[in-house]
């Protein structure tokens, strides 16, 4: 029996991408690179800022000194308008409200920035997300299964009882690494192919399908 259930935050719980594909081009442009589209920043994402940052660049100017350079800008820009455009995707709220009357706990393991989760699940999902964990300095970030662990732990529950949502191959990686079953949504920022590869447990079309896996 399934007791908790974990999401990935950006392109699983919110469609953010407008907003960190602003924040990087703002960053990008103040130093000379080029600019990007936002079907290239859903490739982009997945792995934390430092990683955004660093596929944004041209391959030549990946070293550490300017993703930093890049990054505080960046920083500074998301600080302020990270709300500008995210939204929750369509019917996220109404399953989130079903699994908390059903007892199901429902949980935030992300690799945005944990200043950023979980002011976003606050802003957006004060009333039925009950943990949140981003980023952290020390913490390994995602497939590293250190986030859903904890998560576990903190709703003492068994992997057996979990769920790990999300729309990249990293989060199925996560899931793998934490032993836990995965399921892959297709409203995301990936695509199903990648998904299937990584061998989600399940694929969500859309948050009715999601719905359905999660209480069936």
């Amino acid at each position: 029996m399934i007791k908790l259930v974990v999401f990935d935050l950006d392109g699983t719980l919110l469609n953010s991408i407008t907003d960190l594909g602003n924040a990087c081009n703002v960053a990008l442009k103040q130093f000379g690179y080029p600019l990007h589209d936002e079907q290239a920043y859903k490739k982009f994402v997945g792995n934390g800022i430092y990683k955004l940052v660093e596929r944004s660049l041209p391959k030549e100017a990946r070293n550490q000194e300017n993703v930093l350079k890049v990054k505080a800008i960046f920083d500074a820009y998301y600080k302020a308008h990270s709300l500008d455009e995210t939204r929750p995707y369509p019917g996220i709220e109404l399953l989130l409200m079903k699994l908390k009357e059903k007892g199901i706990h429902r949980g935030v393991v992300t690799n945005k920035a944990h200043e950023y989760a979980v002011e976003l699940t606050q802003k957006f999902f004060a009333a039925t997300i009950e943990k949140t964990l981003g980023q952290r300095e020390g913490i390994p970030t995602k497939p590293h299964p250190q986030g859903v662990q904890e998560m576990m732990a903190y709703f003492q529950v068994e992997p057996s009882e979990c769920l790990y949502i999300g729309d990249s191959n990293v989060d199925i990686q996560t899931a793998k690494a934490a032993g836990v079953t995965s399921i892959g949504v297709l409203w995301g920022f990936r695509e199903a192919k990648e998904l299937e590869n990584e061998g989600a447990n399940y694929l969500a079309e859309n948050v009715k399908d999601l719905e359905k896996i999660i209480l069936e």
